[in-house]
Order: structure tokens, then sequence, then C-alpha cells
């Protein structure tokens, strides 16, 4: 086990630009990342679509790194996929106080 300085960087955006998030992850220095999918409960984000409610879909990406990267890569999320974007991207980061089986 490694007793280190990590972080958890997690990042939730509308299901649809999942992908170019992560790239703007990686572009600040994330090695990867794992996307998740899921939907929102906020009610006013819900859409009736012949009398059926429709929930947005949502990606939560997870990413593990070092607290200088994890810097980068929220400032670089915030200045290109802000919830004031398409993205509608927010991100906070956990410290992680152990793991194994990655090298960052």
């Amino acid at each position: 086990m490694t007793d280190t300085k990590a972080q958890l960087v997690i990042i939730i955006c509308n299901h649809d630009y999942a992908d170019e998030v992560m790239d703007v992850a990686k572009a600040s220095g994330a090695k990867g990342g794992t996307i998740i999918h899921g939907r929102g409960t906020l009610s006013k984000e819900a859409k009736k679509f012949f009398g059926i409610t429709i929930q947005p879909e949502k990606a939560l990406i997870l990413i593990l790194t070092d607290l200088n990267t994890q810097e980068n890569i929220m400032k670089s999320i915030n200045e290109k996929a802000s919830i004031n974007t398409d993205a509608h991207a927010v991100s906070f980061a956990l410290p992680v106080s152990d793991y194994i089986g990655l090298n960052i």
C-alpha cells in the first residue's frame, strides 16, 4: 500500500460531454479516468415527452491523481467545461489516504 497525497477528482457533467470533459482532464495531466453513467434527480431538469418524465443523463468521471495535477485538472474543467457551458461540469476532490495498484 502507498501512503501519499493522492486526490480523487470527481466531475459531474452532462452525459453527452463526458468524452470532451475527459479530454480536457487528460490535456491537464490526467493519465486516465473512469466514466460512470447516471441520471440527474433535480426535478426542474425533468422534461415531459408524451406524458413520460425524462430525467437528463449525467456522467460521473473519477480520476485518481496527485495534488498538483488535481489543481490543474479542476482549473481546466472550470475554464473549458464549466456549469456555464453545455457540458455543465462541476468538479470537486477528495483526499485519498491509501491505494494499491496504481502509479500516480
